[in-house]
């Protein structure tokens, strides 16, 4: 085992998902940065894959009391759509234009962040539209969060349930997602025993985001995000 690799994915898995427990999405966002330092992007892929699911299975046995379970059924086919069409991008473009485009993708998340005060009105239509195109950049990036939460925002405005229907909705999308990059030859055996490897990190980065979600300040955890997403936005875009 290359301790290189070791490092890179124990931290990328660490701070991905730290943000991931704390706020329900965003997790990717944060962790593909950093994976891409050691590894090439559909490997870092199918590692946060792997641990998207380890997350989907404790988190949604802590709050599947809270998820909105008819928003869930509405996003359900137009997200497995999204994916599988993102995997096959996935699969057959050049590494180098999907990381160009991920940086691109981050920092328009981010300028959304910052400058649009207005929530997003989505029609019925437009809500399938987005679970597409949430699907399909889970299914490339494993960075469709932004979107799914431009849809729950419409349907939900209660903060527990807004994260309980964030987290089964990255749970649907591994779901998905696991199979297909089985069938492209993406995701093999290697990357499960190396993430066996790492799972005693992902185990503390839950830990320890459950113990910030108690107690934390939203407006000083949301300028962190922003200021780590931005810094990676611009080193993928160079």
């Amino acid at each position: 085992m290359e301790t290189g690799l070791f490092v890179t994915l124990a931290i990328g898995v660490f701070v991905g998902f730290y943000v991931q427990t704390v706020i329900g999405f965003g997790g990717s966002l944060v962790a593909l940065p950093l994976l891409l330092f050691g590894m090439e992007l559909p490997d870092a892929i199918s590692y946060l894959s792997i641990f998207y699911f380890f997350s989907s299975v404790f988190l949604i046995a802590k709050e599947g009391r809270n998820i909105d379970m008819k928003l869930i059924l509405k996003l359900a086919l137009a997200s497995v759509v999204g994916v599988v069409l993102g995997i096959l991008v996935l699969a057959f473009s050049k590494p180098i234009v999907l990381k160009k485009a991920l940086g691109f993708f981050i920092l328009t998340y981010v300028a959304y962040t910052l400058f649009w005060k207005k929530r997003i009105q989505l029609s019925k239509s437009g809500v399938l539209s987005f679970g597409i195109l949430a699907g399909f950049f889970s299914g490339v990036f494993s960075t469709g969060g932004p979107l799914y939460a431009v849809c729950v925002e419409n349907s939900v405005k209660d903060m527990r349930i807004f994260r309980a229907t964030m987290i089964a909705l990255s749970a649907l999308v591994t779901v998905t997602q696991i199979p297909v990059l089985v069938a492209t030859g993406l995701l093999t055996f290697t990357h499960l025993k190396l993430s066996l490897y790492i799972f005693p990190v992902f185990l503390f980065a839950q830990f320890l985001g459950k113990l910030t979600f108690r107690k934390i300040n939203g407006k000083v955890f949301k300028i962190f995000l922003i200021t780590i997403l931005s810094i990676s936005g611009i080193i993928m875009l160079f």
